[in-house]
Protein backbone atom coordinates (compact mmCIF):
# COMPACT_ATOMS: atom_id res chain seq x y z
CA UNK A 1 0.00 0.00 0.00
CA UNK A 2 1.53 2.93 -1.08
CA UNK A 3 1.23 6.26 1.24
CA UNK A 4 1.60 8.62 -1.80
CA UNK A 5 -1.09 9.78 -4.21
CA UNK A 6 0.09 7.01 -7.33
CA UNK A 7 -0.70 9.16 -10.98
CA UNK A 8 -1.36 7.28 -13.84
CA UNK A 9 2.77 7.71 -15.78
CA UNK A 10 4.70 5.22 -14.54
CA UNK A 11 8.03 6.36 -13.94
CA UNK A 12 11.32 4.61 -14.95
CA UNK A 13 12.45 2.70 -11.79
CA UNK A 14 14.84 4.49 -9.39
CA UNK A 15 14.52 7.77 -11.32
CA UNK A 16 14.01 10.76 -8.88
CA UNK A 17 10.22 10.98 -9.74
CA UNK A 18 9.81 7.09 -8.98
CA UNK A 19 11.28 7.51 -5.14
CA UNK A 20 9.54 10.83 -4.60
CA UNK A 21 6.61 9.20 -5.30
CA UNK A 22 7.58 5.84 -3.74
CA UNK A 23 9.33 7.07 -0.99
CA UNK A 24 7.78 5.87 1.92
CA UNK A 25 7.20 2.37 1.15
CA UNK A 26 10.91 2.53 0.37
CA UNK A 27 11.85 3.49 4.19
CA UNK A 28 9.20 1.34 5.38
CA UNK A 29 10.47 -1.73 3.58
CA UNK A 30 14.31 -0.51 5.22
CA UNK A 31 12.43 -0.38 8.40
CA UNK A 32 10.70 -3.73 8.40
CA UNK A 33 14.07 -5.12 7.52
CA UNK A 34 15.12 -3.98 11.16
CA UNK A 35 12.40 -5.02 12.96
CA UNK A 36 13.08 -8.88 10.88
CA UNK A 37 16.14 -8.38 12.37
CA UNK A 38 15.02 -9.10 16.13
CA UNK A 39 13.40 -12.48 14.69
CA UNK A 40 16.75 -14.44 14.20
CA UNK A 41 19.64 -14.61 16.89
CA UNK A 42 22.07 -13.88 13.96
CA UNK A 43 21.10 -10.49 13.68
CA UNK A 44 19.15 -9.74 16.45
CA UNK A 45 22.30 -8.23 18.30
CA UNK A 46 22.46 -5.79 15.49
CA UNK A 47 19.08 -4.79 14.99
CA UNK A 48 18.54 -4.23 18.82
CA UNK A 49 21.35 -1.27 18.21
CA UNK A 50 18.76 0.39 16.14
CA UNK A 51 15.45 -0.33 17.45
CA UNK A 52 16.49 0.61 21.71
CA UNK A 53 17.67 2.53 23.69
CA UNK A 54 21.34 1.71 24.72
CA UNK A 55 23.86 2.49 27.24
CA UNK A 56 21.17 1.61 30.39
CA UNK A 57 22.55 0.80 33.85
CA UNK A 58 20.55 1.11 36.94
CA UNK A 59 21.05 3.13 40.16
CA UNK A 60 20.07 1.63 43.06
CA UNK A 61 18.55 4.69 45.43
CA UNK A 62 18.51 2.89 48.84
CA UNK A 63 20.61 -0.02 48.88
CA UNK A 64 19.74 -3.43 50.61
CA UNK A 65 16.25 -2.68 50.12
CA UNK A 66 13.57 -4.78 47.76
CA UNK A 67 14.23 -4.31 44.13
CA UNK A 68 11.65 -1.92 43.43
CA UNK A 69 14.56 0.45 44.87
CA UNK A 70 16.10 -0.05 41.61
CA UNK A 71 15.86 2.36 39.04
CA UNK A 72 17.13 1.92 35.04
CA UNK A 73 19.39 5.35 34.02
CA UNK A 74 20.53 5.80 30.88
CA UNK A 75 23.53 8.25 29.13
CA UNK A 76 24.99 8.84 25.46
CA UNK A 77 27.32 7.58 23.55
CA UNK A 78 28.39 6.32 19.44
CA UNK A 79 25.53 4.15 19.73
CA UNK A 80 22.93 6.29 20.15
CA UNK A 81 23.68 7.15 16.25
CA UNK A 82 22.21 3.96 14.72
CA UNK A 83 19.08 4.00 17.67
CA UNK A 84 18.47 8.25 16.00
CA UNK A 85 18.87 6.48 12.37
CA UNK A 86 15.86 4.26 12.58
CA UNK A 87 13.77 6.72 14.49
CA UNK A 88 14.30 9.04 11.45
CA UNK A 89 13.17 6.53 9.34
CA UNK A 90 9.94 5.97 11.67
CA UNK A 91 9.92 9.62 11.03
CA UNK A 92 9.74 9.67 7.64
CA UNK A 93 6.56 7.37 7.45
CA UNK A 94 4.58 9.19 10.19
CA UNK A 95 5.04 12.25 7.97
CA UNK A 96 3.78 10.31 4.77
CA UNK A 97 1.02 9.21 6.47
CA UNK A 98 -0.25 12.33 8.23
CA UNK A 99 0.26 13.79 4.48
CA UNK A 100 -1.59 11.53 2.70
CA UNK A 101 -4.48 11.01 5.01
CA UNK A 102 -5.13 14.20 6.55
CA UNK A 103 -3.16 17.09 4.85
CA UNK A 104 -3.76 16.16 0.95
CA UNK A 105 -7.89 15.30 1.61
CA UNK A 106 -8.31 18.86 3.17
CA UNK A 107 -6.44 20.49 0.56
CA UNK A 108 -8.57 18.81 -2.08
CA UNK A 109 -11.34 20.03 -0.62
CA UNK A 110 -10.28 23.71 -0.05
CA UNK A 111 -8.67 24.26 -3.17
CA UNK A 112 -5.72 26.35 -2.36
CA UNK A 113 -2.97 28.27 -4.33
CA UNK A 114 0.44 26.78 -4.69
CA UNK A 115 1.56 29.09 -2.59
CA UNK A 116 -0.76 28.56 0.25
CA UNK A 117 -0.69 24.77 -0.23
CA UNK A 118 3.00 24.46 0.60
CA UNK A 119 2.63 26.74 3.58
CA UNK A 120 -0.60 24.61 4.62
CA UNK A 121 1.11 21.17 4.41
CA UNK A 122 4.45 22.96 6.41
CA UNK A 123 2.29 23.86 9.06
CA UNK A 124 -0.55 21.21 9.03
CA UNK A 125 2.85 18.77 9.60
CA UNK A 126 4.44 21.03 12.56
CA UNK A 127 1.19 21.56 14.31
CA UNK A 128 1.03 17.64 14.83
CA UNK A 129 5.16 17.66 15.98
CA UNK A 130 4.92 21.01 18.32
CA UNK A 131 1.74 19.01 19.76
CA UNK A 132 3.29 15.98 20.16
CA UNK A 133 6.23 17.28 21.72
CA UNK A 134 4.93 19.75 24.18
CA UNK A 135 2.40 16.72 25.49
CA UNK A 136 5.08 14.43 25.84
CA UNK A 137 7.71 16.71 27.12
CA UNK A 138 4.93 18.16 30.12
CA UNK A 139 3.98 14.57 31.28
CA UNK A 140 7.87 14.27 31.49
CA UNK A 141 8.43 17.21 33.57
CA UNK A 142 5.41 16.51 35.61
CA UNK A 143 6.53 12.76 36.63
CA UNK A 144 9.88 13.68 37.13
CA UNK A 145 10.35 17.23 38.35
CA UNK A 146 9.26 16.16 41.90
CA UNK A 147 13.12 13.80 41.94
CA UNK A 148 14.88 16.66 40.48
CA UNK A 149 17.14 19.29 42.73
CA UNK A 150 17.17 21.63 39.92
CA UNK A 151 21.04 20.81 38.92
CA UNK A 152 21.22 21.38 35.33
CA UNK A 153 23.42 19.29 34.42
CA UNK A 154 23.08 15.12 34.76
CA UNK A 155 25.07 12.36 33.03
CA UNK A 156 22.19 9.92 34.04
CA UNK A 157 18.69 10.01 32.41
CA UNK A 158 15.27 8.21 32.43
CA UNK A 159 14.42 6.22 29.94
CA UNK A 160 12.07 8.55 28.69
CA UNK A 161 13.87 11.64 28.65
CA UNK A 162 16.79 9.89 26.65
CA UNK A 163 14.10 8.87 24.22
CA UNK A 164 12.63 12.05 23.93
CA UNK A 165 15.87 13.36 23.05
CA UNK A 166 16.28 10.45 20.35
CA UNK A 167 13.26 11.58 18.73
CA UNK A 168 13.59 15.12 18.53
CA UNK A 169 16.79 14.34 16.68
CA UNK A 170 15.37 11.97 14.62
CA UNK A 171 12.46 14.32 13.44
CA UNK A 172 14.85 17.05 12.24
CA UNK A 173 17.03 14.88 10.66
CA UNK A 174 14.21 13.34 8.50
CA UNK A 175 13.16 17.35 7.90
CA UNK A 176 16.44 16.99 5.41
CA UNK A 177 15.48 14.38 3.06
CA UNK A 178 11.68 16.01 3.06
CA UNK A 179 13.13 18.36 1.39
CA UNK A 180 13.55 16.78 -1.67
CA UNK A 181 10.90 14.17 -1.38
CA UNK A 182 8.37 17.12 -0.91
CA UNK A 183 9.99 19.07 -3.85
CA UNK A 184 10.46 22.22 -2.12
CA UNK A 185 10.72 25.56 -4.04
CA UNK A 186 14.57 26.44 -4.59
CA UNK A 187 13.49 30.03 -2.74
CA UNK A 188 12.04 27.85 0.42
CA UNK A 189 15.49 25.55 1.14
CA UNK A 190 17.76 27.72 2.48
CA UNK A 191 15.12 29.25 5.27
CA UNK A 192 14.13 25.77 6.06
CA UNK A 193 17.90 24.40 6.28
CA UNK A 194 18.54 27.33 8.90
CA UNK A 195 15.81 26.38 11.21
CA UNK A 196 16.80 22.91 11.27
CA UNK A 197 20.42 23.34 11.85
CA UNK A 198 19.32 25.57 14.59
CA UNK A 199 17.07 22.37 16.16
CA UNK A 200 19.57 20.08 15.43
CA UNK A 201 22.45 22.40 16.86
CA UNK A 202 20.82 23.22 20.23
CA UNK A 203 19.40 19.92 20.51
CA UNK A 204 22.34 17.89 19.97
CA UNK A 205 24.46 20.25 22.09
CA UNK A 206 22.10 20.00 25.17
CA UNK A 207 22.10 16.05 24.36
CA UNK A 208 26.48 15.79 24.38
CA UNK A 209 26.94 18.26 27.20
CA UNK A 210 24.34 16.60 29.44
CA UNK A 211 21.96 19.41 29.60
CA UNK A 212 18.72 17.75 29.36
CA UNK A 213 16.95 19.31 32.21
CA UNK A 214 17.29 22.80 31.10
CA UNK A 215 16.79 21.82 27.12
CA UNK A 216 13.38 19.79 28.36
CA UNK A 217 11.96 22.65 30.08
CA UNK A 218 13.04 25.56 27.22
CA UNK A 219 11.81 23.12 24.53
CA UNK A 220 8.54 22.41 26.01
CA UNK A 221 8.06 26.40 26.63
CA UNK A 222 9.45 26.36 22.75
CA UNK A 223 6.86 23.92 21.15
CA UNK A 224 4.00 25.29 22.97
CA UNK A 225 4.53 29.00 21.38
CA UNK A 226 5.62 27.69 18.02
CA UNK A 227 2.30 24.93 17.97
CA UNK A 228 -0.11 28.37 18.51
CA UNK A 229 1.71 30.23 15.86
CA UNK A 230 0.98 27.28 13.28
CA UNK A 231 -2.40 26.66 14.77
CA UNK A 232 -3.61 30.31 13.85
CA UNK A 233 -1.52 29.81 10.35
CA UNK A 234 -4.27 26.99 9.58
CA UNK A 235 -7.03 28.86 10.77
CA UNK A 236 -6.21 31.58 8.35
CA UNK A 237 -6.01 29.64 5.94
CA UNK A 238 -9.71 28.72 6.35
CA UNK A 239 -10.52 31.82 6.93
CA UNK A 240 -8.17 34.99 6.48
CA UNK A 241 -10.19 37.36 8.93
CA UNK A 242 -9.37 35.49 11.48
CA UNK A 243 -6.06 36.85 12.97
CA UNK A 244 -6.53 36.61 16.51
CA UNK A 245 -3.95 34.09 17.25
CA UNK A 246 -1.93 35.67 15.36
CA UNK A 247 -1.94 38.77 17.92
CA UNK A 248 -2.23 36.08 21.22
CA UNK A 249 1.16 34.26 19.43
CA UNK A 250 3.27 37.87 18.74
CA UNK A 251 2.86 38.74 22.73
CA UNK A 252 3.75 34.95 24.09
CA UNK A 253 6.56 35.00 21.36
CA UNK A 254 8.86 38.04 22.84
CA UNK A 255 7.61 36.23 26.49
CA UNK A 256 9.26 33.26 25.58
CA UNK A 257 12.19 34.71 24.49
CA UNK A 258 13.03 37.50 27.19
CA UNK A 259 11.92 33.63 29.62
CA UNK A 260 14.46 31.32 27.62
CA UNK A 261 17.32 34.33 27.82
CA UNK A 262 16.37 34.60 31.97
CA UNK A 263 16.50 30.64 32.62
CA UNK A 264 19.67 30.16 30.46
CA UNK A 265 21.49 32.70 32.19
CA UNK A 266 20.44 31.92 35.67
CA UNK A 267 21.35 28.19 34.94
CA UNK A 268 24.26 28.48 33.13
CA UNK A 269 25.94 31.53 34.21
CA UNK A 270 25.14 31.63 37.87
CA UNK A 271 23.66 27.88 38.54
CA UNK A 272 26.95 25.99 37.14
CA UNK A 273 29.52 28.51 37.83
CA UNK A 274 28.34 28.05 41.19
CA UNK A 275 28.26 24.67 41.63
CA UNK A 276 30.06 21.48 43.73
CA UNK A 277 31.75 19.76 40.01
CA UNK A 278 33.92 21.85 38.40
CA UNK A 279 36.75 21.01 35.50
CA UNK A 280 35.94 18.74 32.33
CA UNK A 281 35.61 14.87 33.27
CA UNK A 282 34.61 13.36 29.62
CA UNK A 283 34.63 10.15 31.58
CA UNK A 284 31.65 11.35 33.80
CA UNK A 285 29.92 13.60 31.56
CA UNK A 286 31.33 16.92 33.26
CA UNK A 287 31.91 19.67 30.82
CA UNK A 288 31.29 22.21 33.51
CA UNK A 289 34.50 24.72 32.33
CA UNK A 290 34.65 28.55 31.32
CA UNK A 291 35.12 28.11 28.13
CA UNK A 292 31.74 25.85 27.56
CA UNK A 293 29.56 28.05 29.51
CA UNK A 294 30.57 30.84 27.58
CA UNK A 295 30.07 29.03 24.44
CA UNK A 296 26.24 27.88 25.58
CA UNK A 297 25.43 31.28 26.57
CA UNK A 298 27.00 33.17 23.04
CA UNK A 299 24.95 30.75 21.24
CA UNK A 300 22.04 30.54 22.99
CA UNK A 301 21.82 34.70 23.04
CA UNK A 302 22.72 34.75 19.28
CA UNK A 303 19.85 32.38 18.62
CA UNK A 304 17.25 34.35 20.44
CA UNK A 305 18.79 37.70 18.98
CA UNK A 306 17.85 36.34 15.64
CA UNK A 307 14.47 34.70 16.16
CA UNK A 308 13.82 38.46 17.45
CA UNK A 309 15.06 39.97 14.08
CA UNK A 310 12.92 37.70 12.00
CA UNK A 311 10.14 38.14 13.61
CA UNK A 312 10.32 42.05 13.85
CA UNK A 313 10.58 41.85 9.66
CA UNK A 314 7.78 39.32 10.16
CA UNK A 315 5.45 41.74 12.10
CA UNK A 316 6.79 44.70 9.22
CA UNK A 317 5.62 42.56 6.52
CA UNK A 318 2.39 41.83 8.08
CA UNK A 319 1.34 45.29 8.54
CA UNK A 320 2.28 46.37 5.37
CA UNK A 321 0.51 43.43 3.69
CA UNK A 322 -3.09 44.51 6.03
CA UNK A 323 -2.17 48.42 4.88
CA UNK A 324 -2.06 47.42 1.36
CA UNK A 325 -5.30 45.22 1.77
CA UNK A 326 -7.43 48.21 3.15
CA UNK A 327 -9.52 49.60 0.39
CA UNK A 328 -9.07 53.19 -0.62
CA UNK A 329 -11.92 55.26 0.32
CA UNK A 330 -13.15 56.62 -3.00
CA UNK A 331 -13.29 60.90 -2.86
CA UNK A 332 -16.57 62.63 -3.14
CA UNK A 333 -17.70 64.07 -6.39
CA UNK A 334 -19.19 66.99 -5.92
CA UNK A 335 -22.06 67.47 -8.23
CA UNK A 336 -22.82 70.60 -10.66
CA UNK A 337 -24.39 73.59 -9.13
CA UNK A 338 -28.27 73.74 -10.51
CA UNK A 339 -29.58 77.13 -11.23
CA UNK A 340 -32.02 78.43 -9.25
CA UNK A 341 -35.52 79.55 -10.09
CA UNK A 342 -34.51 83.55 -10.21
CA UNK A 343 -31.48 83.14 -12.44
CA UNK A 344 -33.45 81.05 -14.36
CA UNK A 345 -36.35 83.70 -14.59
CA UNK A 346 -33.69 86.38 -14.81
CA UNK A 347 -32.02 84.48 -17.99
CA UNK A 348 -35.18 84.19 -19.93
CA UNK A 349 -35.82 88.13 -19.38
CA UNK A 350 -32.74 88.40 -21.01
CA UNK A 351 -30.77 89.25 -17.77
CA UNK A 352 -28.16 86.03 -17.17
CA UNK A 353 -26.43 85.65 -13.52
CA UNK A 354 -23.40 87.17 -13.81
CA UNK A 355 -25.27 90.26 -14.99
CA UNK A 356 -24.83 90.56 -18.44
CA UNK A 357 -27.70 90.35 -21.65
CA UNK A 358 -28.21 86.86 -22.69
CA UNK A 359 -28.36 86.27 -26.38
CA UNK A 360 -32.40 86.25 -26.69
CA UNK A 361 -31.44 90.16 -25.17
CA UNK A 362 -28.70 90.61 -27.58
CA UNK A 363 -30.46 89.74 -30.45
CA UNK A 364 -33.48 91.60 -29.88
CA UNK A 365 -31.68 95.23 -29.36
CA UNK A 366 -29.81 94.48 -32.62
CA UNK A 367 -33.01 94.54 -34.00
Amino acid sequence: MGFRKKTNKNPPVLSHEFIIQNHADIVSCVAMVFLLGLMFEVTSKVAVLFITVQYNFTISANEGLSEESVVNHFHHGLKDLATIFFYMLVAIIIHAIIQEYVLDKINRKMHFSKTKHSKFNESGQLSAFYLFSFGWGTSILMSVVIEWTWCPVCPACRFQMKFYFISQMGYWLHALPEIYFQKTKKEDIPRQLVYISLYLVHIVGAYILNLNRLALVLLVLHCFIELLFHVSRLVYFSNEKRQTGFSIWAVLFVLGRLLTLSLSVLTVGFGLSNADQQGLDLANGNFNVLIVRITVLATICVTQAFMMWKFINFQLRRWREQAQAQPVKPKKLQAPKTKSKKDKANGVNGVSSNGADSPRAKKEKSS
